[in-house]
């Protein structure tokens, strides 16, 4: 087994994380933990593909925001999660929600407007929650969340819970005054929430470095509030898994928050409804090489995992999309009697006094 290089006093050394030495396939992260990283690459990735082609065919309403690119964040961050902690992301939040468990014909459903949805399809693209596998909502307005994400981790804090409250959201809410009260008051109080900012240098339509008087939107002003700088490559799962340990470990030592930023890139329009041709000549080619979905793939093969455990996994998930778009198909769209369902916490619609 490789062992830590020595200091002149002999102690143990720290190894950057980037040049740990592994032996074969075994390192800090393991097959089975890797497995589970790609299983959850391509379940986000076949399913965000298959909702465009459904989007194309009509059979999603509306708009929706798509996070082809993004899959390496969600991945990383739930797959280092606890079974009951709690995830609040964006209206681009589908590769979240799938990430913590929920089903592809629950997602798929609810982008359909169908009853087997999560919502029953009453919610639609824009606001998935799964509380059963701790999706806490996708909020619609700018930086909502953050303060509702830091108020659940108020709450295990002072119950003593040991849960962990997983904010995300997109560049351009760090100039929105919900970011800056969230992370100061986490702070003060020393939450156990982790914030990762998924920069992908646009907000919808507009650079965020051409709005920002820092380069790194978020990373760049963790020091105002006493936390580090810390900025990563998002489109790398491992990467993002180990900074996601950290963070939790952190959090549940009742250290406080993590203020993370994960550079990535979204591979299409800011929505269904944006052609993005305002990006400029070559930036998305030069990010397609740096897709998390291959790049992953030559990990895996890389640490000594079969190829055809690699490429039956990803025909294994595909077959698994194609069944649930059928389910979504089948299934009929929410009738008249489901309008009152869900309005209160209780069920119903009489207002509670």
């Amino acid at each position: 087994m490789a062992t830590k290089p020595k200091a002149a006093n002999g102690k143990s050394k720290a190894v950057p994380k980037s040049k740990v030495a592994v032996e074969g396939k075994n390192d800090d992260i393991g097959e089975e933990t890797r497995l589970a990283l790609w299983r959850s690459l391509l379940e986000i990735r076949h399913v965000e593909q298959r909702a465009y082609d459904l989007f194309l065919q009509n059979l999603i309403k509306g708009t929706s925001h798509l996070a082809l690119g993004h899959e390496a964040v969600a991945a990383g961050f739930a797959t280092a999660m606890e079974k009951d902690d709690w995830t609040f992301c964006t209206y681009r939040g589908h590769h979240h929600t799938l990430a913590r468990g929920a089903s592809m014909e629950g997602v798929l459903g609810e982008l359909m407007g169908r009853e087997c949805g999560l919502l029953q399809g009453k919610g639609g693209s824009m606001h998935l929650t799964s509380v059963e596998h701790g999706a806490m909502g996708s909020y619609a307005i700018i930086g909502a969340h953050l303060p509702i994400a830091m108020g659940a981790a108020w709450t295990s804090q002072y119950k003593d819970t040991g849960q962990v409250s997983v904010c995300f959201f997109g560049d351009g809410t760090t100039n929105i005054g919900a970011f800056h009260e969230a992370l100061n008051m986490a702070a003060v109080w020393k939450l156990p929430v982790v914030f990762v900012c998924e920069n992908n240098l646009y907000m919808e339509y507009t650079p965020i470095k051409d709005v920002t008087a820092v380069e790194n939107p978020a990373g760049d002003r963790a020091a105002s509030y006493g936390l580090p700088k810390i900025v990563i490559d998002g489109n790398d799962a491992d990467e993002v898994y180990r900074t996601a340990q950290e963070a939790y470990a952190k959090a549940r030592a009742g250290e406080g928050p993590s203020l993370i930023e994960c550079l990535t890139y979204r591979h299409s329009g800011h929505s269904r409804a944006d052609p993005g041709d305002y990006r400029p000549l070559g930036e998305l080619e030069a990010w397609l090489k740096k897709d998390p979905v291959p790049r992953y793939r030559n990990r895996l093969a890389e640490f000594g995992i079969d190829r055809k455990v690699i490429d039956g996994m990803d025909a294994e998930v595909l077959a698994q999309v194609d069944e649930a778009t059928e389910i979504s198909k089948a299934s009929p769209a929410p009738g008249l009697e489901l309008v009152d369902v869900d309005v209160w916490a209780d069920g119903g619609t009489a207002w509670r006094n």
